[in-house]
């Protein structure tokens, strides 16, 4: 042996490991529990090398704050709900903390700390992976949680794959994907929120954190799910309820929810890529009352301004802006326009001289502004994480207000430019807490949204539309969002309703998607088959891309033109309903959209891939969707009895069954017990139906009811009451149909009452008051004869529902009408 070497070997590892280099791991844990203060609703913790804070903010949701450095002052873009007093039990002993409220426990053990939350009885619901807990590489921050026996995850807003997340992992960071795929992973917007499902319990979880995030559910480990950031503090809520529905409301608490859209916003809306000069704007929207397509709204996209620069118009394509939008609202149309973040640097033009002025661009750290190519060119963008850039984009919007415009659609607000790699160290104000553009770039969608619908609010005379691409957790308090640049294949048609139904999922409740697709043609059949669906989804818009064949209803043939007009024309029956549930979305945080797995969590076959498609309109539609090619779709029938929307026939729930289909036809049911509010035939939300509101009722074996909203669809004299609001309840034990009293100050244009009962064979007569009516039989079409303009006959027959109907008058006060 080498005596020298056995000397300086031993030494030279003692001084290694003295110096820390064997000791020091890459990875920082959180760490045991050091000290606990306890004040009120919230315990203050310190760990051997974090801090944390676990806050009651409600008897159902926890809120959960950890950094390895001392927590900086609370500040969020995305909640806006504050913590309410609640009964909280709050005590310690040498191993553990135990949080209790009157709907969960909250367990903290101290060594090491972890975290697991319990049923008031004793079930586990979710719990820290108490090896791994939360910790550190560097600046990034994860929390690991156990994966329960048979978990499954749903949300995370604007997802691509499967309704079921289980297996996957996710990215969020917005990013510009033009004609992304349909299994791309990140898209556009980010939704850090997610709802677990195991064992007969749900919770949702929402990492509160604009830098890029990253979730885990079960991806290549069956030991963890996890959720983390690539910098900031470790902090989400924790939400638990027994009802999935009832996590979204309380997620759409923290977050906010929508406000009322107006009326025309929810009518067909015509776009492309785009429509000029005014003269190919006005023949467009000729076309469409020439040929009876009822329709709302117009879209112009970056074409109608001159060279692509932000708040100008081509004068040569549009000459009059403020007279064509005149016409056009002579029509019962408005108009929405384009807007992108990016400013052209443009020496004497007036909205790029105004930013310099107002120093409102966001800035490299040497104080130059940041410039980047997109559409006018070389751009300067608006800092609209701060006051001063948000208060200047106010002042702009007047330019579109003058203009006679009604909504404002925000593109390229990821941000976008092209390359699409901003740098890091990019500077933005982030409402005093100055940050780089890896906490920034998230956030920058909604705080566009945000300055658009707030400067709307203040330059416009009625309620605005405002439309998104981008956005994060609490967009929905501002703008409507659609899911960007789709392909016209029948695999994105799909694929753009499990995006909508996962927005859903995650408090956005105003969603759309390209119909038809934006890049590419889509087939004969596609179309039809897409204009059916967008009857069925919040916005209903079609758009295509620029270079690509034409795509207006009667494109396509006039057995196209035929099916397409019965779809829309249904939709705008149905608006009654359709309002009434973006009422209820103001209300409560539940969507339009709905996955079944809202209603139906437990039942294991609604996350099935066979069913992930289908979904609910409202709270008593159910639509399933199917690619345009199949002559057969297997469709699951939940809980309940189910109508057939066109012919009346009874299917019984907790069946899977394979039904034919026929292109003019989108399988759509009702389910037993829905009350179904639908007015007459309109050619846009300007026109007035007739006076009779027909009430559909379906019957069933449980009881229900449905909350009818109606105001002007305009203003926001709503607020100040003048609303009519009345609850309809139907209850098949004591064989009742009750209107409750109206509530609200304004009054409702329908005068009568038609009540059309479906599946009530055995009624003959209903006693309202003291009247004593007989109930009439017939049929009810939801659907014209499609292909009705072949003098040879149509290759799809008409289909009708038998029904038994009476007309009451509609009275203000309580109406409870009796069947037998």
């Amino acid at each position: 042996m080498n005596t020298k070497y056995s000397v300086i070997v031993p030494v030279l590892s003692l001084f290694m490991m003295t110096a820390g280099y064997c000791q020091q791991s890459p990875v920082t844990s959180i760490g045991n529990v050091t000290a606990v203060k306890i004040e009120g609703q919230k315990v203050s913790i310190t760990t051997s090398n974090a801090n944390a804070e676990i806050t009651v903010y409600t008897p159902s949701v926890i809120r959960v704050r950890m950094d390895k450095k001392a927590l900086s002052p609370d500040f969020s873009y995305a909640v806006v709900g504050k913590p309410i007093t609640v009964k909280a039990d709050i005590k310690q002993t040498d191993t553990e903390i135990d949080i209790i409220t009157d709907s969960l426990k909250a367990v903290i053990q101290k060594q090491p700390f972890s975290i697991a939350y319990y049923t008031p009885d004793g079930q586990v619901i979710n719990e820290d992976d108490k090896g791994l807990s939360t910790s550190w590489v560097n600046e990034s921050v994860t929390d690991y949680k156990k994966l329960q026996p048979d978990e499954h995850f749903i949300g995370l807003g604007e997802k691509t794959g499967n309704l079921d997340r289980t297996g996957s992992g996710y990215t969020n960071w917005n990013s510009d994907v033009y004609g992304y795929s349909i299994t791309q992973d990140p898209l556009y917007s980010s939704i850090p929120f997610y709802i677990g499902i195991h064992h007969g319990l749900n919770y949702g979880i929402f990492l509160d954190n604009t830098y890029q995030t990253d979730f885990n559910f079960g991806a290549s480990t069956n030991r963890f799910s996890s959720f983390g950031a690539r910098g900031g503090e470790m902090n989400y809520y924790f939400i638990y309820h027994k009802r999935l529905a009832d996590i979204i409301t309380s997620y759409t608490y923290l977050t906010g929810r929508m406000p009322l859209p107006p009326m025309w916003s929810l009518g067909y809306q015509q776009n492309r890529y785009s429509y000029y000069p005014e003269a190919e704007v006005m023949r467009i929207a000729h076309t469409l009352r020439e040929k009876h397509i009822p329709a709302d709204g117009i879209t112009l996209d970056i074409h109608y301004m001159d060279k692509y620069q932000l708040f100008t118009w081509n004068k040569n394509r549009f000459p009059d802006p403020a007279g064509m939008n005149a016409e056009l609202n002579k029509l019962g149309f408005k108009t929405t326009v384009i807007v992108d973040p990016g400013i052209k640097i443009a020496p004497g033009a007036p909205a790029y001289e105004s930013g310099l002025k107002n120093d409102v661009y966001i800035k490299y750290p040497d104080g130059q502004p940041y410039v980047g190519a997109v559409w006018p060119g070389w751009c300067n963008f608006n800092d609209f994480t701060s006051q001063k850039g948000r208060d200047w984009w106010h002042n702009q919007v007047k330019f579109f207000a003058e203009s006679g415009v009604s909504g404002i659609w925000n593109d390229m607000n990821e941000i976008a430019t092209w390359g699409s790699k901003m740098p890091d160290n990019v500077l933005f104000d982030y409402d005093g807490h100055q940050t780089s553009h890896l906490q920034a770039h998230n956030i920058y969608g909604m705080q566009m949204a945000r300055s658009s619908y707030e400067g709307a609010l203040m330059q416009f005379k009625e309620r605005p539309f405002i439309l998104t691409r981008s956005g994060f957790a609490g967009l929905q308090r501002y703008t409507a969002i659609w899911t960007g640049d789709n392909r016209a294949e029948e695999d994105h048609m799909l694929q753009g309703v499990r995006l909508m139904n996962s927005l859903g999922l995650s408090g956005v409740s105003f969603t759309g998607m390209d119909i038809g697709g934006f890049t590419g043609n889509p087939t004969t059949s596609l179309y039809a088959r897409w204009m059916e669906l967008g009857a069925f989804i919040p916005y209903y818009r079609n758009h295509t891309a620029f270079n690509s064949k034409a795509a207006e209803p009667w494109t396509f043939g006039e057995d196209v033109l035929d099916i397409t007009r019965n779809y829309i024309s249904l939709r705008y029956q149905l608006l009654p309903y359709i309002y009434s549930g973006f009422y209820e979305s103001t209300q409560n945080g539940l969507p339009v959209m709905r996955s079944l797995a809202i209603d139906y969590t437990f039942d294991p076959k609604v996350l099935w891939a066979d069913y992930q498609n289908q979904y609910e309109f409202g709270n008593g539609i159910m639509v399933a969707p199917f690619e345009s090619t199949k002559e057969y779709g297997k469709i699951y029938f939940p809980e309940g009895t189910w109508y057939d929307l066109y012919n009346g026939s009874q299917e019984s729930g907790n069946q899977e069954k394979i039904v034919s289909l026929s292109l003019n036809k989108l399988p759509v049911y009702v389910k037993g017990g829905s009350i179904i509010p639908m007015q007459s035939l309109v050619q846009s939300t300007a026109e007035l139906p007739v006076d009779t509101l027909f009430v559909h009722v379906y019957n069933g074996t449980k009881a229900n009811h449905f909350v009818y909203y109606e105001d002007d669809g305009k203003s926001f004299a709503y607020q100040k009451g003048d609303f009519y609001k009345r609850l309809i309840a139907f209850d098949p034990a004591n064989h009742t149909i009750v209107f409750n009293a109206a509530e609200g100050n304004y009054k409702t244009h329908f005068k009568h009452i038609k009540l059309i009962l479906h599946g009530f064979d055995q009624a003959n007569i209903i006693q309202t008051g003291n009247d004593q009516l007989k109930l009439q039989s017939g049929n009810f079409q939801f659907l014209g004869a499609a292909a009705g303009g072949d003098p040879q006959g149509s290759a799809y027959p008409t289909e009708s529902c038998a029904v038994k109907y009476v007309t009451i008058d509609n009275v203000a006060t309580s109406i409870q009408v009796s069947y037998k």
